[in-house]
């Protein structure tokens, strides 16, 4: 499974923000924010479930909008 994106927002680093919130590392299931770039999501244990990565999506979007008012969005469509 290919790695999920997240866009930059105008004026920010998707990865900067990963490392100020401490989320870089962080797993949920099969899951994981990329230790070396906070704005991939992906499949380390090689059995990710979608579920797995929806949730940590949108654990993402709930902590960068509490910190900083920014609603993070994905490069790819969900469907």
């Amino acid at each position: 499974m290919p790695a999920v994106y997240l866009k930059r927002p105008p004026g920010r680093f998707v990865g900067q923000m990963m490392d100020e919130l401490d989320l870089k590392g962080t797993t949920c299931g099969g899951a994981m924010i990329s230790p070396r770039h906070g704005g991939f999501i992906i499949n380390y244990t090689g059995s990710a479930t979608g579920q797995d990565i929806l949730s940590l999506i949108a654990l993402i979007q709930k902590k960068v909008f509490e910190a900083y008012h920014i609603r993070l969005e994905l490069e790819q469509r969900i469907i």
